[in-house]
């Protein structure tokens, strides 16, 4: 039977070995960023570790994750990172209408308008490259969210992951992402492949578009990653495929929440791009007619 001390710790450890998984790291990228050896990061995942409240701290810091997201204590509710996230950023009026709305006496929030349809997925799903040729053949706009990230800053992804780490990263995610949803304009969205592992950002993902998961093989994810010259974050590493599908399993349910699935496997681009135009076919017929309700209204 295991005791207390030890599952907390094996529990610990699936913790970080699953955060680190999320924000697609290595475990040799994790120990670099730290500043703590591989081999104390593979004790700690292992629940070996003797870890201390420091150490951990800076392996929470290195992955952009709240220390709090670390520690075992029971199984908290489905939301509440969403809800903690609010919190952290709500304003004290925002606080107080919250209240009321738990204690029976305020209006349910809106929901958050359409704003078309967005594309999740690995690295190497297809998200541009199919994103791209849904949006020339239903006419919406195409966007790249990493690429308006980059244009808002002036720096590329990596500049901004290696100057304000993976934290700094993905507050400019969520600054990018409302501000293509104050637009107001019906797009395809692709979506980083870690855009999942922030709550809240994927919860407004969730409730602003039609969310298609592009799925594929892991093997079929390495290979179009490195035909595309990116090995981020897993170059030079001898086990970039064990990594890869660590990153999927850990991701999997996340990216299982999306409105649709569309499997890529074994598919040539221009039959992907028929299937996954067959996915959205419903959606973009919907808003084609409420477009013309409206232009007939006027």
């Amino acid at each position: 039977m295991t005791d207390p001390e030890s599952g907390f710790l094996e529990q610990l450890g699936q913790r970080v070995r699953t955060m680190r998984s999320l924000r697609g790291m290595s475990r040799k990228v994790l120990a670099k960023v730290s500043g703590i050896s591989e081999r104390y990061i593979a004790q700690l995942e292992s629940g070996k570790g003797n870890v201390s409240i420091v150490l951990l701290r800076r392996v929470s810091n290195a992955m952009g994750a709240h220390l709090e997201d670390l520690i075992p204590s029971g199984d908290p509710a489905p939301d509440w990172q969403v809800i903690r996230d609010l919190l952290r950023k709500a304003t004290p009026s925002q606080i107080a209408q919250a209240k009321d709305v738990l204690a029976g006496q305020g209006a349910a929030a809106q929901r958050s308008s359409f704003a078309g349809i967005a594309l999740i997925g690995l690295r190497g799903a297809g998200k541009s490259t199919l994103g791209k040729l849904l949006a020339k053949r239903i006419g919406w706009d195409f966007v790249e969210l990493n690429k308006e990230i980059e244009k808002q800053n002036g720096l590329s992804v990596a500049e901004i992951i290696a100057l304000y780490g993976q934290e700094g990263f993905r507050r400019m995610e969520q600054t990018a992402l409302n501000q293509l949803l104050a637009r107001k304009e019906l797009m395809v969205l692709a979506t980083g492949g870690g855009i999942v592992s922030e709550a809240l950002t994927f919860e407004l993902i969730l409730s602003s578009f039609y969310t298609i998961w592009l799925k594929a093989e892991p093997e079929e994810h390495m290979a179009r990653v490195r035909r595309q010259g990116d090995l981020r974050p897993m170059a030079d590493d001898r086990s970039a495929m064990a990594e890869l599908r660590n990153i999927l399993v850990s991701r999997e349910p996340l990216y299982a929440r999306a409105s649709a699935v569309v499997d890529t496997a074994g598919l040539s681009v221009d039959a992907a791009a028929a299937r996954l135009e067959e996915a959205v076919a419903p959606v973009v017929e919907s808003e084609a007619r409420v477009f013309g309700a409206r232009s007939a209204a006027v």
